[in-house]
């Protein structure tokens, strides 16, 4: 089948889970919900009168009066009912190994290693392939996620080049046969091909992706790292998005292969000093100064994963209003995955960060989102739904999560305590809800009618917030 046109582990486990039981415990007593009482999307879910939080423009709004949700629960998904723990752990696989899994081709959703994944698993042929990651002996207990979407062009499913392995942590059978299962993200793949065997279990031949080791300036090099200007540079630079960076470099490089009167000896020297000009013509290091590196201290620091890892960690501080993130910075490698797979943004974005290889490339490309995020449109008409300041983190996944609904169909959604622009269609529903004690009611965009995904109020009169939004990714600009 074509693929164009198909339809140390515990302790990386460890230092998750312990991230976001303290960010979230930290969200009970900080998150607020803001917002009016209107029914149309043109604002939250409580009066004018209770609000007591103060928007600080950058995030969330902050109050201990009006949110006394446990946002652990939502990560729990109890509405799957009784599933039972596999008690089973797989170890990492080797970089460049090759085998064969079950594979799940989703569509709306991209895996992270180290998110949760719940499913919904009906067909047969789907609950077959359960059953073979349970009992297969090589790589038991895990299946493939690869996303899958609709091709504007022709408007055949394409599937993605790069998915993620996925860990069954557990499962439960219904009566009917069909499964309820979470799973957990583990490792980055390489699709190379795809077929259904006899018996229509959907399989996939992957390639493990091996991820790079989190690089460092390497202070070895320089005699004295330079002055405050040097670091300031730096900071300028990683602002800077890759295509202005590599724009700069081959600038200095043009500019190094013009200098005909440097000998061999002072190339270097040259290279450096037009790399300077480049960036501003101010000196990175003083006269009394010597670098035995072949660039400036500042280019190194752009591709320093730790110091991006600092720098994503502060803006996500800031954005969400997540408590201090220090065991993950020490982890770059795991920090890019932890903020790809809970930043709030449409779902082909989150594909192109799971698709970058390379830590600092990811943690950049992070970086810059991050800067950027400003306005949630709707992806079919553009209209503006909310903006960063609405964000609103009711779940321990962050405020972005995974969930699926009783037909098999998984969204991931963002939650909002305040969205513009948006009809209700229906009544108020219990039954299934992502979130105890909230009833769902189908939200979608007033101008062109396209489902945005679902208003939640509170059932009990005690819950705060009272309201919120759940917007889903898929159809977000």
């Amino acid at each position: 089948m074509d693929l164009e046109e198909l339809e140390d582990m515990e302790d990386h486990d460890l230092l998750f889970e312990t991230v976001m039981n303290q960010e979230y415990e930290h969200f009970i007593s900080l998150l607020g919900h803001d917002g009016d009482g209107d029914r149309h999307g043109d604002g939250g879910g409580e009066e004018d009168g209770d609000r007591h939080g103060d928007d600080d423009g950058a995030g969330v709004v902050h109050s201990t009066d009006d949110f006394n949700f446990n946002p652990s629960v939502p990560s729990l998904h109890t509405y799957l009912g009784d599933v039972e723990d596999t008690r089973h752990r797989t170890a990492f696989l080797d970089g460049g190994s090759v085998v064969n899994l079950p594979l799940f081709r989703l569509q709306g959703v991209v895996l992270f290693p180290g998110a949760t994944l719940p499913l919904r698993v009906i067909e047969p042929h789907m609950v077959a392939a359960v059953e073979r990651a349970l009992s297969q002996a090589d790589v038991p207990y895990t299946i493939g996620v690869i996303r899958i979407h609709r091709d504007t062009a022709n408007w055949r499913m394409k599937s993605a080049s790069i998915g993620t392995t996925a860990e069954i942590r557990q499962y439960g059978r219904l009566q009917d046969g069909s499964l309820n299962v979470v799973t957990r993200g583990q490792q980055r793949f390489r699709l190379r091909r795809c077929w259904n065997d006899a018996d229509g279990v959907p399989y996939g031949e992957i390639e493990i992706i091996e991820e790079g080791l989190p690089l460092k300036t390497p202070r070895d090099v320089f005699e004295e790292l330079g002055p405050s200007s040097a670091s300031d540079r730096g900071d300028k630079v990683m602002g800077k998005s890759d295509q202005e960076v590599r724009s700069n470099l081959n600038e200095a490089e043009t500019k190094d292969s013009r200098i005909g009167s440097c000998s061999t000896s002072e190339n270097q020297s040259c290279k450096g000093e037009e790399l300077n000009d480049s960036f501003g013509n101010t000196d990175a290091y003083p006269s009394n100064k010597i670098s035995r590196a072949f660039w400036p201290h500042w280019v190194y620091r752009m591709f320093d994963s730790h110091l991006l890892a600092q720098r994503a960690a502060d803006m996500w501080k800031k954005i969400v209003g997540a408590p201090s993130m220090d065991s993950l910075v020490k982890k770059p490698d795991i920090l890019s995955f932890y903020i790809a797979s809970k930043i709030p943004v449409s779902e082909s974005t989150r594909q192109e960060l799971l698709d970058i290889d390379g830590i600092a490339y990811r943690l950049r490309k992070e970086i810059e989102l991050l800067e950027s995020l400003d306005i949630i449109r709707c992806k079919s008409c553009q209209t503006i739904i909310a903006r960063r300041s609405d964000m609103l983190v009711m779940s321990s996944e962050g405020p972005l999560g995974a969930y699926v609904n009783p037909s098999g169909f998984v969204h991931e959604i963002m939650t909002l305590h305040k969205a513009n622009g948006l009809d209700l269609v229906g009544r108020p529903a219990t039954e299934y809800s992502w979130f105890p004690g909230y009833a769902w009611t189908i939200a979608r965009c007033a101008s062109c009618r396209t489902q945005m995904g679902w208003l939640f109020t509170a059932t009990d009169k005690n819950l705060k917030p009272r309201s919120f939004w759940g917007i889903r990714s898929c159809q977000v600009a």
